[in-house]
């Protein structure tokens, strides 16, 4: 069906009540109804490659229901049962899709980020309670085998491990090397380490266990992960069809064909894309371990879109920015829609791939906490660029303020109540849950944001003070910590810089302790050894005579967030060769804040295409 607006929103809501709505209880049940009516429609895709040419390996709906029953078989035969965890630290793979699917059949599926260090990992693995580890066997160019490894070790609940060996993905003569130059594995700690794929060879394709038809909680996602304790949101059944119907109410049928070079340990591609097509019978297809990270896959892309004739194209708006910067060399006449989530879009990026591809943009917004979808502009409607959208159905959004609900264009705190919303339980900490919603059931989102006079919804901060790195959620407090930790700093405040291909990129703010001398760029070098993910590691430092406190002695970073805006602003426009310069910055109630522009004889469009690219507004002063 069409989804243009508001009016279609309502027209859904009307309908019925979303609990009487003929939807399964279950995840399997969700796999059993899709597999009854495309039973030999291709379901998933994963090449280890990201060549148009490379070995590909394709199941059916048929085939993954198969693997699934078996892997949830394997599951309960380690003594998974509804309330115990299986975790897995896996690169994209048609394994990982199997974890995740199969952990939600037998217990709960906790992914995890392979990009953390193993302490991270293993608080994470503490945290979950997590008994049995899906990762890879030791391969090249890659330590998760040896960080899981790690991990494990420090999580001694874990007692069996079952590796992945992406050989088999290979074709020769790779397959032939690589077992020959296979890093060793580190196998020094107390679980039992067992084969994935042999393990499950050896279930039956149908399930051993009842698939008992009830609510409960079916996976655990982390949030952020650049402190030592991420929390750790948990979802349900419901949660999760609620946002597989959402993507094929709205978004997909069984025709389409996704392309999806997003992480399978984020809620974007294992909760809206990948149910998604669970809910709907499209096909999704996963190029190369690392998604958009790996090689070649920006230089492929349009040939991908090609081989697989792909009609939707999963994105944030850091890969739309690199895929701009590639000619489009083949045919993708076929695609029809570009998702972009996680991020703001900036404007001229918008308008520069429209322009270019002939594909129509969406934007959405969700969260960890929400099972994820929250709202998305309209597929066939008015699609205000660097808004939200507008509210999916059966989903209702209040902005307030001080315990009150504020009116068009006043700006609050988002708050979202959904069926993916798990109220009194969205953190596995208890502690975590308190002061958490309004009303009793409204998700506070931490987000600011506002409503505009046609229910589109527009954020304008973050109340959270996250630094938003690509869609990748970094906690500025480690960069701190990590600062604070040099003898010569007293004080550190960390934001997120304006960047034009990330979004933002973390940098901080120091005030040294009297009497010392540090350079900025040996204190760049220190956070950089001291800051262990890489994505958090400041790529600027200023020290400053004093930072700006408030009254109660708390470093005030609205200052920050504006002389950072300036500084990055004022060095585009001088690389572009622009004589404009930033005036100052204002904190407007509408749009957050926004740089004003001395000209200096620069015209309006000149000033628009560098700071176009830049999700920060600005003005002429």
């Amino acid at each position: 069906m069409g989804y243009s607006g508001i009016e279609d929103r309502t027209k859904i809501e009307s309908e019925m009540p979303w609990a009487e709505r003929d939807l399964p209880k279950t995840l399997y049940g969700l796999i059993e109804r899709t597999t009854g009516k495309f039973p030999n429609h291709k379901a998933i895709s994963y090449q280890i490659l990201s060549g148009p040419k490379d070995k590909a390996e394709t199941f059916t709906w048929t085939q993954l229901k198969d693997k699934v029953s078996q892997t949830a078989n394997l599951f309960r035969s380690l003594g998974i049962g509804p309330k115990d965890v299986v975790a897995y630290v896996l690169p994209n793979c048609n394994e990982t899709v199997l974890a995740l699917l199969g952990g939600g059949v037998a217990g709960i599926a906790n992914p995890i980020n392979p990009l953390l260090d193993a302490e991270q990992i293993g608080s994470i693995l503490r945290e979950t309670g997590a008994s049995v580890v899906v990762t890879l066997r030791p391969f090249p160019k890659t330590d998760v085998a040896q960080k899981t490894a790690e991990a494990v070790k420090l999580a001694p609940g874990v007692h069996t491990v079952l590796e992945v060996d992406l050989v088999r993905y290979l074709t020769p003569p790779k397959s032939w090397i690589v077992p020959l130059i296979r890093p060793k594995g580190l196998t020094e700690n107390q679980a039992k380490y067992l084969d994935f794929n042999a393990e499950i060879a050896k279930q039956p394709k149908e399930l051993t266990f009842e698939d008992v038809q009830e609510d409960r909680v079916a996976f655990y996602f982390h949030t952020g992960g650049t402190t030592g304790m991420p929390k750790v949101a948990q979802h349900l059944y419901s949660g999760t069809i609620y946002n597989g119907w959402v993507g094929s109410e709205l978004l997909l049928t069984e025709d389409d064909v996704m392309l999806c070079p997003l992480p399978l340990f984020h809620v974007m591609a294992c909760q809206v894309m990948l149910l998604g097509a669970l809910s709907s019978g499209a096909h999704i297809v996963f190029p190369t371990p690392q998604g958009y990270r790996g090689e070649g896959v920006f230089d492929n892309l349009w040939k991908l879109v090609e081989r697989w004739k792909v009609t939707f194209v999963v994105s944030v708006p850091t890969a739309l920015a690199a895929t701009m910067q590639r000619p489009v060399d083949a045919d993708i006449s076929t695609v029809k829609t570009a998702f972009s989530g996680s991020a703001p879009l900036p404007l001229e990026l918008f308008r520069r791939f429209e322009k270019t591809t002939g594909m129509t943009i969406v934007e959405g917004y969700g969260m960890t906490e929400a099972t994820c979808l929250v709202s998305g502009n309209p597929i066939d409607g008015l699609k205000k660029v660097g808004s939200i959208g507008i509210p999916f159905p059966y989903t209702e959004v209040k902005i307030v303020s001080n315990g009150k609900e504020l009116g068009v264009d006043e700006i609050g705190e988002i708050c979202v109540s959904n069926p993916g919303v798990y109220v009194g339980n969205t953190y596995t900490e208890a502690e975590k849950n308190k002061d958490l919603y309004y009303e009793g059931r409204f998700l506070r989102t931490g987000d600011l944001g506002r409503m505009d006079a046609d229910g589109y919804l527009w954020i304008t901060g973050r109340s959270k003070d996250l630094i938003i790195r690509g869609g990748h959620n970094i906690d500025p407090a480690e960069i701190e910590e990590a600062l604070l930790g040099h003898d010569a700093v007293a004080f550190a405040g960390a934001i997120g810089q304006p960047d034009a291909h990330a979004g933002e990129l973390p940098c901080a703010y120091v005030e040294l302790v009297e009497g010392s001398e540090v350079t900025e760029e040996e204190l760049l070098a220190y956070a950089t050894e001291k800051v262990h993910e890489r994505a958090a590691q400041p790529k600027h430092i200023t020290i400053m005579k004093e930072l700006p406190k408030t009254a109660v002695g708390k470093i005030f970073k609205p200052d920050l967030r504006k002389d950072a805006i300036t500084r990055v602003y004022d060095a585009a426009l001088k690389d572009a060769d622009c004589a404009a310069r930033v005036d100052h910055v204002v904190d407007d109630k509408k749009r957050g804040l926004v740089a004003k522009i001395s000209m200096n004889g620069a015209s309006k469009e000149a000033v628009g295409k560098v700071l176009d690219s830049f999700t920060r507004p600005w003005d002429a002063a």
